[in-house]
C-alpha cells in the first residue's frame, strides 16, 4: 500500500527564486548606470530583495520537507551557499563596490540550482 506522501519537484520555486533574483539585479544595475530613477518608488529594490528571499526561503523548505524528488535536494544543497551573500547584502554600503559584488556572489549558486532542479531525474 502506497503512503499518502506524495513527491512532487520544487523546480518551479528554484525557477522563481531565480527569477525575482535576476529582476533585483537588473533594476540595480539600472539604477547604478542611471538608466532609470528610482527616488519616487525606492521600495521597488527592496520589496524584489525581500521577494528574492522569500523565493529562495520556499524552495529550500519544499526541497527539504515536502516530499522532495532527488534533483530538488540537489538544487537546495547547490542553493545552500548562496544564502549567505543574499543575507549579507543589507549590512553593505548601498553605494560602495561592495554592494553589487556581494550581491552578485549568489549568483553562481542560484543558477546552479535551477540547473539540477531542472535536470531530468533519470540521469546520472
Amino acid at each position: 500500500m502506497a503512503s499518502g506522501r506524495t513527491t512532487t519537484s520544487a523546480a518551479p520555486l528554484f525557477v522563481a527564486a531565480a527569477l525575482s533574483y535576476a529582476a533585483n539585479c537588473s533594476l540595480g544595475l539600472a539604477v547604478a548606470t542611471r538608466l532609470v530613477d528610482t527616488r519616487r518608488f525606492r521600495w521597488l529594490h527592496h520589496a524584489l530583495y525581500i521577494t528574492t528571499c522569500t523565493a529562495v526561503a520556499a524552495a529550500l523548505s519544499a526541497a527539504w520537507w515536502g516530499g522532495p524528488r532527488a534533483p530538488s535536494r540537489r538544487a537546495a544543497l547547490m542553493l545552500v551557499p548562496g544564502v549567505v551573500p543574499l543575507a549579507s547584502v543589507p549590512y553593505v554600503p548601498t553605494h560602495s563596490r561592495r554592494h553589487p559584488l556581494v550581491a552578485l556572489a549568489a549568483a553562481p549558486f542560484i543558477v546552479a540550482s535551477v540547473v539540477c532542479a531542472l535536470r531530468p531525474a533519470d540521469r546520472e
